[in-house]
């Protein structure tokens, strides 16, 4: 049956990592995904880690979005938000990659799929990630996955793949259609909790302070135990003449006055 399926999902509860079957089904090197309830711990946690340490984050910003931009740190709010609080910043460490990549005990292929559909520049960006993985003696396979199809074929079907966010209003929404484990759109697969409490619980608090630690609480469990590797935020560069063109006003979530400026703006 398995091999007349045009593709192989194991489906796995995180506490069977580590533990020995009482009968072997499969090898892993014939499963094209596998879909987990949270991330594993103890030792299956440092593959993720080693994965973690791994970009040359500063490089990427300068060569993929030519400096237009600011390093990630593994979470999706940055600055931008005015309930932001940074975390600290996760720095291209290859040795602690080696460390944590050899104790996960992993031997398997790591494939990344990419394709410049995901963002402009990802092949490119996925080329540094691979060379700066190499440095840590992690063998980083890239595949590159034709546009047409990409959204519906690769992202959130497989395991590891280039993808690329807008920003949203606000931190809930952006933490709502990513990482609660109800939503459709958590690529990444996090499943975590207290992080749903969290942010449920922000979404009725008033006091601004609050909701500023309840956030970060979040982030930093994103940011620690998820399996987002954000390495860069491209900034939007958008221009115009002021005068020959009117009605211009600048929108936070995307270029082009969040692509309305045709509609809005008009010729003086």
């Amino acid at each position: 049956m398995r091999s007349n399926a045009r593709k192989s999902i194991l489906v796995i509860h995180h506490s069977k990592f580590g533990r020995h079957a009482p009968a072997a089904g499969a090898d892993l090197s014939g499963i094209d995904q596998v879909v987990c309830d949270r991330l594993p711990q103890g030792a299956f946690s440092d593959l993720v880690k080693g994965l973690g340490n791994r970009i040359v984050c500063a490089e990427k910003v300068d060569k993929i979005l030519a400096g237009y931009g600011t390093v990630g740190n593994d979470t999706p709010i940055n600055a931008a938000y005015p309930l932001f609080e940074p975390i600290a910043q996760r720095s291209y460490d290859p040795d602690k990659a080696r460390h944590h990549f050899g104790k996960s005990g992993y031997d398997g292929d790591i494939v990344l799929r990419v394709s410049d559909a995901a963002f402009p520049g990802a092949t490119d960006a996925a080329a540094l990630f691979q060379q700066s993985a190499k440095a840590a003696g992690i063998d980083l396979q890239i595949v590159s996955s034709p546009a047409d199809g990409y959204w519906e074929e690769v992202w959130n079907v497989q395991p590891f793949s280039a993808a690329y966010w807008l920003g949203t209003p606000t931190q809930n929404q952006t933490f709502t259609l990513t990482y609660m484990s109800t939503s459709n759109w958590n690529d990444s697969r996090f499943q975590n909790p207290r992080f749903d409490q969290l942010i449920t619980e922000a979404a009725g608090t008033l006091d601004q302070q609050k909701r500023q630690e309840m956030y970060h609480e979040a982030a930093f469990l994103v940011h620690g135990e998820g399996g987002l590797i954000n390495p860069m935020f491209n900034n939007f560069i958008d221009g115009y003449r002021d005068d020959m063109i009117a009605g211009w006003v600048d929108h936070p979530a995307g270029e082009m006055m969040w692509s309305r400026a045709a509609v809005n703006c008009w010729q003086i």
